[in-house]
Protein backbone atom coordinates (compact mmCIF):
# COMPACT_ATOMS: atom_id res chain seq x y z
CA UNK A 1 0.00 0.00 0.00
CA UNK A 2 1.13 3.07 -1.20
CA UNK A 3 2.32 6.02 1.77
CA UNK A 4 -0.22 8.71 2.59
CA UNK A 5 0.62 12.15 2.09
CA UNK A 6 -1.05 14.02 4.78
CA UNK A 7 -1.54 17.69 5.40
CA UNK A 8 -2.01 18.35 9.03
CA UNK A 9 -3.39 21.45 9.90
CA UNK A 10 -2.79 23.01 13.81
CA UNK A 11 -4.05 26.00 15.44
CA UNK A 12 -1.25 27.80 17.11
CA UNK A 13 -2.83 30.38 19.01
CA UNK A 14 -2.89 27.95 22.17
CA UNK A 15 -0.40 25.96 22.95
CA UNK A 16 -2.52 23.07 23.53
CA UNK A 17 -3.12 22.34 20.01
CA UNK A 18 0.09 22.69 19.58
CA UNK A 19 0.74 20.20 22.67
CA UNK A 20 -1.85 17.04 20.77
CA UNK A 21 0.15 17.62 17.72
CA UNK A 22 3.80 17.00 19.02
CA UNK A 23 2.30 13.77 20.06
CA UNK A 24 1.09 12.80 16.90
CA UNK A 25 4.05 14.27 15.05
CA UNK A 26 5.97 11.69 17.25
CA UNK A 27 3.84 8.32 16.08
CA UNK A 28 3.66 9.41 12.57
CA UNK A 29 7.17 9.80 12.55
CA UNK A 30 7.89 6.60 14.24
CA UNK A 31 5.98 5.19 11.19
CA UNK A 32 7.73 7.33 8.35
CA UNK A 33 4.63 9.04 7.42
CA UNK A 34 4.97 11.58 4.52
CA UNK A 35 3.75 14.56 6.83
CA UNK A 36 3.78 18.53 6.58
CA UNK A 37 2.49 20.50 8.98
CA UNK A 38 1.11 24.02 8.80
CA UNK A 39 0.55 26.38 11.54
CA UNK A 40 -1.42 29.56 12.41
CA UNK A 41 -3.06 31.79 14.68
CA UNK A 42 0.36 33.46 16.09
CA UNK A 43 3.55 35.42 14.87
CA UNK A 44 5.37 32.74 13.54
CA UNK A 45 8.26 34.49 16.28
CA UNK A 46 6.20 33.16 18.92
CA UNK A 47 6.58 29.35 18.36
CA UNK A 48 9.33 27.25 20.63
CA UNK A 49 10.53 23.71 20.19
CA UNK A 50 8.73 23.30 17.51
CA UNK A 51 11.95 20.68 15.76
CA UNK A 52 9.69 18.02 15.83
CA UNK A 53 7.99 19.19 12.91
CA UNK A 54 10.41 19.72 10.63
CA UNK A 55 10.16 21.99 7.79
CA UNK A 56 6.41 23.62 8.80
CA UNK A 57 4.54 25.54 7.39
CA UNK A 58 3.05 29.04 8.18
CA UNK A 59 0.40 31.36 8.01
CA UNK A 60 -1.16 33.82 9.89
CA UNK A 61 -4.55 32.66 10.39
CA UNK A 62 -7.24 33.96 12.38
CA UNK A 63 -7.07 34.14 16.18
CA UNK A 64 -8.97 35.97 19.20
CA UNK A 65 -7.43 39.10 21.00
CA UNK A 66 -7.99 38.97 24.80
CA UNK A 67 -6.80 41.32 27.35
CA UNK A 68 -6.22 40.72 31.31
CA UNK A 69 -8.32 37.41 30.95
CA UNK A 70 -11.11 38.73 28.68
CA UNK A 71 -11.96 38.33 24.63
CA UNK A 72 -12.17 41.56 23.05
CA UNK A 73 -14.75 40.94 20.28
CA UNK A 74 -14.16 44.51 18.30
CA UNK A 75 -10.23 44.10 18.67
CA UNK A 76 -10.52 40.77 17.32
CA UNK A 77 -12.19 41.99 13.92
CA UNK A 78 -10.24 44.75 14.06
CA UNK A 79 -6.66 42.85 14.17
CA UNK A 80 -7.70 39.99 12.36
CA UNK A 81 -6.88 40.42 8.28
CA UNK A 82 -9.76 38.69 6.59
CA UNK A 83 -8.70 39.50 3.28
CA UNK A 84 -5.33 37.71 3.72
CA UNK A 85 -7.23 34.69 5.34
CA UNK A 86 -8.90 34.04 2.08
CA UNK A 87 -6.19 34.90 -0.03
CA UNK A 88 -3.90 32.37 1.61
CA UNK A 89 -6.64 29.57 1.61
CA UNK A 90 -7.34 29.72 -2.25
CA UNK A 91 -3.33 29.85 -2.61
CA UNK A 92 -3.13 26.68 -0.38
CA UNK A 93 -2.66 23.94 -2.97
CA UNK A 94 -3.57 20.48 -1.17
CA UNK A 95 -3.70 18.26 -4.52
CA UNK A 96 -0.99 16.36 -3.56
CA UNK A 97 -2.30 15.63 -0.63
CA UNK A 98 -4.22 12.08 0.19
CA UNK A 99 -6.00 13.52 3.55
CA UNK A 100 -5.94 16.91 5.17
CA UNK A 101 -6.15 16.52 8.73
CA UNK A 102 -7.17 20.22 11.28
CA UNK A 103 -6.70 20.61 14.69
CA UNK A 104 -9.60 23.89 14.80
CA UNK A 105 -7.04 25.28 11.59
CA UNK A 106 -8.88 27.23 9.49
CA UNK A 107 -6.65 27.71 6.20
CA UNK A 108 -5.98 23.95 5.64
CA UNK A 109 -9.63 22.94 6.87
CA UNK A 110 -10.98 25.36 4.15
CA UNK A 111 -8.95 25.06 1.43
CA UNK A 112 -9.68 21.41 1.79
CA UNK A 113 -13.35 22.20 1.76
CA UNK A 114 -12.99 24.05 -1.36
CA UNK A 115 -10.93 21.76 -3.57
CA UNK A 116 -13.15 18.80 -2.17
CA UNK A 117 -9.94 17.00 -0.56
CA UNK A 118 -10.87 14.05 2.58
CA UNK A 119 -10.63 16.35 5.46
CA UNK A 120 -10.51 15.22 9.02
CA UNK A 121 -10.73 16.89 12.11
CA UNK A 122 -8.88 16.16 15.54
CA UNK A 123 -9.49 18.68 18.23
CA UNK A 124 -11.35 19.44 21.60
CA UNK A 125 -13.34 22.04 19.88
CA UNK A 126 -15.52 19.18 17.61
CA UNK A 127 -17.18 17.56 20.89
CA UNK A 128 -18.71 20.82 21.25
CA UNK A 129 -21.17 18.93 17.74
CA UNK A 130 -22.46 16.73 20.35
CA UNK A 131 -24.55 16.65 23.57
CA UNK A 132 -21.29 17.74 26.26
CA UNK A 133 -21.71 20.34 28.83
CA UNK A 134 -22.03 23.68 27.76
CA UNK A 135 -21.85 27.14 28.70
CA UNK A 136 -21.80 30.56 26.92
CA UNK A 137 -23.20 29.63 23.71
CA UNK A 138 -25.28 31.58 21.75
CA UNK A 139 -25.95 31.46 17.87
CA UNK A 140 -22.30 33.24 17.06
CA UNK A 141 -20.43 31.14 18.79
CA UNK A 142 -22.08 27.92 17.40
CA UNK A 143 -21.27 28.91 13.73
CA UNK A 144 -17.86 29.72 14.96
CA UNK A 145 -17.66 26.35 16.56
CA UNK A 146 -19.21 24.74 12.67
CA UNK A 147 -17.94 26.88 10.23
CA UNK A 148 -14.31 27.93 11.66
CA UNK A 149 -12.47 25.17 10.73
CA UNK A 150 -15.25 22.47 8.63
CA UNK A 151 -14.22 19.29 8.29
CA UNK A 152 -15.77 15.58 6.51
CA UNK A 153 -15.21 13.88 9.41
CA UNK A 154 -14.94 14.94 12.83
CA UNK A 155 -13.56 13.74 16.13
CA UNK A 156 -13.76 15.78 18.99
CA UNK A 157 -11.81 14.92 22.69
CA UNK A 158 -13.04 15.23 25.65
CA UNK A 159 -12.28 13.84 29.25
CA UNK A 160 -15.80 11.73 29.62
CA UNK A 161 -17.56 10.08 26.54
CA UNK A 162 -20.72 11.93 27.89
CA UNK A 163 -22.25 8.84 25.71
CA UNK A 164 -21.12 10.44 22.37
CA UNK A 165 -19.02 9.25 20.03
CA UNK A 166 -16.01 11.50 21.15
CA UNK A 167 -12.57 9.98 22.27
CA UNK A 168 -10.09 10.69 25.70
CA UNK A 169 -7.59 13.64 25.60
CA UNK A 170 -4.34 13.55 23.40
CA UNK A 171 -1.96 13.77 26.23
CA UNK A 172 2.12 12.09 26.86
CA UNK A 173 0.73 9.20 28.68
CA UNK A 174 4.48 8.92 30.11
CA UNK A 175 3.61 12.15 31.83
CA UNK A 176 3.41 10.88 35.65
CA UNK A 177 4.41 13.09 38.92
CA UNK A 178 8.26 13.23 40.14
CA UNK A 179 9.05 10.59 42.71
CA UNK A 180 9.18 13.38 45.32
CA UNK A 181 6.33 16.00 45.10
CA UNK A 182 7.71 19.46 45.66
CA UNK A 183 5.66 22.21 47.81
CA UNK A 184 5.00 24.81 44.85
CA UNK A 185 2.13 25.67 42.75
CA UNK A 186 3.13 25.95 39.26
CA UNK A 187 0.75 28.86 37.72
CA UNK A 188 0.40 29.34 34.14
CA UNK A 189 -2.04 32.36 32.76
CA UNK A 190 -0.87 33.77 30.43
CA UNK A 191 -3.96 35.36 28.65
CA UNK A 192 -4.22 37.64 32.56
CA UNK A 193 -2.40 40.62 33.25
CA UNK A 194 0.73 38.96 34.69
CA UNK A 195 1.69 41.83 36.85
CA UNK A 196 -1.41 41.70 38.74
CA UNK A 197 -1.31 37.24 38.89
CA UNK A 198 1.97 38.07 40.80
CA UNK A 199 1.04 40.44 42.98
CA UNK A 200 -1.64 37.97 44.14
CA UNK A 201 0.38 35.03 44.69
CA UNK A 202 3.09 37.42 46.49
CA UNK A 203 0.04 37.79 49.09
CA UNK A 204 0.64 34.26 50.12
CA UNK A 205 4.58 34.62 51.37
CA UNK A 206 4.36 31.01 53.05
CA UNK A 207 4.13 29.34 49.70
CA UNK A 208 5.83 29.33 46.39
CA UNK A 209 5.10 29.35 43.01
CA UNK A 210 5.87 29.24 39.92
CA UNK A 211 4.67 31.53 37.21
CA UNK A 212 4.94 31.04 33.29
CA UNK A 213 4.26 32.94 30.20
CA UNK A 214 5.37 33.85 27.27
CA UNK A 215 6.13 37.43 28.35
CA UNK A 216 7.95 37.04 31.52
CA UNK A 217 11.63 37.15 31.91
CA UNK A 218 13.47 34.34 34.55
CA UNK A 219 13.62 36.01 37.80
CA UNK A 220 12.48 35.16 41.41
CA UNK A 221 9.58 38.19 42.84
CA UNK A 222 8.97 37.34 46.62
CA UNK A 223 7.83 33.54 47.22
CA UNK A 224 7.47 33.81 43.36
CA UNK A 225 9.89 32.29 40.38
CA UNK A 226 8.95 34.40 37.22
CA UNK A 227 9.89 32.13 33.92
CA UNK A 228 9.09 32.83 30.27
CA UNK A 229 7.45 29.83 28.35
CA UNK A 230 10.12 26.73 27.88
CA UNK A 231 8.86 23.57 26.78
CA UNK A 232 11.44 21.43 28.79
CA UNK A 233 11.60 23.61 31.88
CA UNK A 234 7.52 23.49 31.84
CA UNK A 235 7.59 20.35 31.96
CA UNK A 236 10.06 19.44 34.68
CA UNK A 237 8.19 21.94 36.92
CA UNK A 238 4.53 20.53 35.76
CA UNK A 239 5.75 16.98 37.27
CA UNK A 240 7.46 18.39 40.65
CA UNK A 241 4.38 20.54 41.84
CA UNK A 242 2.06 20.25 44.26
CA UNK A 243 -1.14 21.61 42.41
CA UNK A 244 -1.48 24.24 39.37
CA UNK A 245 -3.36 27.06 38.43
CA UNK A 246 -4.40 27.56 35.15
CA UNK A 247 -6.83 29.28 32.71
CA UNK A 248 -9.43 26.77 31.25
CA UNK A 249 -8.12 25.55 28.27
CA UNK A 250 -7.92 21.73 27.53
CA UNK A 251 -4.80 20.13 27.02
CA UNK A 252 -3.06 21.12 30.37
CA UNK A 253 -6.20 20.63 32.38
CA UNK A 254 -5.94 17.18 30.80
CA UNK A 255 -2.16 16.46 32.14
CA UNK A 256 -2.94 17.44 35.53
CA UNK A 257 -5.88 15.15 35.66
CA UNK A 258 -3.48 12.35 34.25
CA UNK A 259 -1.57 12.83 36.77
CA UNK A 260 -3.80 13.32 39.40
CA UNK A 261 -2.58 16.84 40.25
CA UNK A 262 -5.34 19.29 42.27
CA UNK A 263 -6.45 22.19 39.36
CA UNK A 264 -7.62 25.74 40.17
CA UNK A 265 -8.89 26.97 37.12
CA UNK A 266 -10.49 30.33 35.84
CA UNK A 267 -11.92 30.17 32.22
CA UNK A 268 -11.32 33.07 30.27
CA UNK A 269 -14.18 35.55 30.23
CA UNK A 270 -16.66 36.02 27.06
CA UNK A 271 -14.56 32.20 25.82
CA UNK A 272 -17.26 29.87 25.54
CA UNK A 273 -14.64 26.94 24.98
CA UNK A 274 -13.16 28.09 28.32
CA UNK A 275 -17.14 28.53 29.97
CA UNK A 276 -18.00 24.98 28.46
CA UNK A 277 -15.02 23.39 29.89
CA UNK A 278 -15.53 24.91 33.36
CA UNK A 279 -19.01 23.01 32.85
CA UNK A 280 -17.85 19.60 32.53
CA UNK A 281 -15.47 19.90 35.40
CA UNK A 282 -17.82 20.94 37.77
CA UNK A 283 -20.16 18.14 36.67
CA UNK A 284 -17.33 16.00 36.68
CA UNK A 285 -15.99 17.30 40.07
CA UNK A 286 -12.57 17.34 38.28
CA UNK A 287 -11.20 20.61 39.30
CA UNK A 288 -12.48 23.89 41.45
CA UNK A 289 -13.51 26.86 39.22
CA UNK A 290 -13.54 30.36 39.72
CA UNK A 291 -15.11 33.29 37.76
CA UNK A 292 -12.61 35.83 39.05
CA UNK A 293 -8.49 36.10 40.29
CA UNK A 294 -8.97 36.87 44.03
CA UNK A 295 -7.27 36.58 47.31
CA UNK A 296 -10.55 34.93 48.83
CA UNK A 297 -10.26 32.42 46.00
CA UNK A 298 -6.67 31.42 46.00
CA UNK A 299 -6.78 31.06 49.68
CA UNK A 300 -10.05 28.76 50.05
CA UNK A 301 -7.82 26.66 47.25
CA UNK A 302 -4.88 26.58 48.83
CA UNK A 303 -6.40 25.25 52.04
CA UNK A 304 -8.70 22.64 50.70
CA UNK A 305 -7.28 21.88 46.96
CA UNK A 306 -9.65 19.07 45.04
CA UNK A 307 -6.66 16.12 44.95
CA UNK A 308 -8.32 13.32 42.50
CA UNK A 309 -7.25 9.81 41.73
CA UNK A 310 -5.30 9.85 38.46
CA UNK A 311 -7.27 9.61 35.32
CA UNK A 312 -4.59 7.05 33.50
CA UNK A 313 -5.71 8.44 29.85
CA UNK A 314 -4.91 5.98 26.77
CA UNK A 315 -2.81 6.79 24.22
CA UNK A 316 -4.94 8.32 21.70
CA UNK A 317 -2.34 9.42 19.74
CA UNK A 318 -0.95 6.22 18.87
CA UNK A 319 -4.16 4.93 18.26
CA UNK A 320 -5.34 7.88 16.17
CA UNK A 321 -2.10 7.74 14.01
CA UNK A 322 -2.95 4.02 13.20
CA UNK A 323 -6.48 5.03 12.54
CA UNK A 324 -5.72 7.20 10.07
CA UNK A 325 -2.96 5.68 8.10
CA UNK A 326 -5.26 2.45 7.64
CA UNK A 327 -7.01 4.55 5.80
CA UNK A 328 -10.32 3.52 7.01
CA UNK A 329 -12.31 6.72 8.34
CA UNK A 330 -15.85 6.06 8.56
CA UNK A 331 -18.33 6.38 11.49
CA UNK A 332 -18.19 2.51 11.94
CA UNK A 333 -14.23 2.76 12.81
CA UNK A 334 -14.75 5.58 14.55
CA UNK A 335 -17.33 4.72 16.99
CA UNK A 336 -14.89 1.27 17.57
CA UNK A 337 -12.01 3.45 18.45
CA UNK A 338 -14.27 5.11 20.96
CA UNK A 339 -15.12 1.73 22.46
CA UNK A 340 -11.69 0.04 22.59
CA UNK A 341 -10.05 3.87 23.93
CA UNK A 342 -13.13 3.90 26.68
CA UNK A 343 -12.44 0.79 27.42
Amino acid sequence: MAKLNILYGVQGTGNGHISRARMMAKYFAEQDANITFLFSGRANKDYFDMQVFGDYLHRRGLTFTTDAGRVKYLQTIRDNNVFQFVRDVRKLDVSPFDVVISDFEPITAWAAKLAGKTSIGIGHQYAFDHDVPMRGQNPATRLVMRYFAPTQRRIGLHWHHFDCPILPPIIDTQLSPASAEQDYKLVYLPLENQQQVTELLNQFPDQQFIQYAPTLNDQQQGNTQLRKNCLEGFRRDLRGASGIICNTGFALISECLHMGLPVLTKPLDGQMEQLSNAAALEELKLAEVISELSKPALQHWLQNPIKQPRQTYPDVARELVNWVLAGDWDDNAINTLKGKLWG
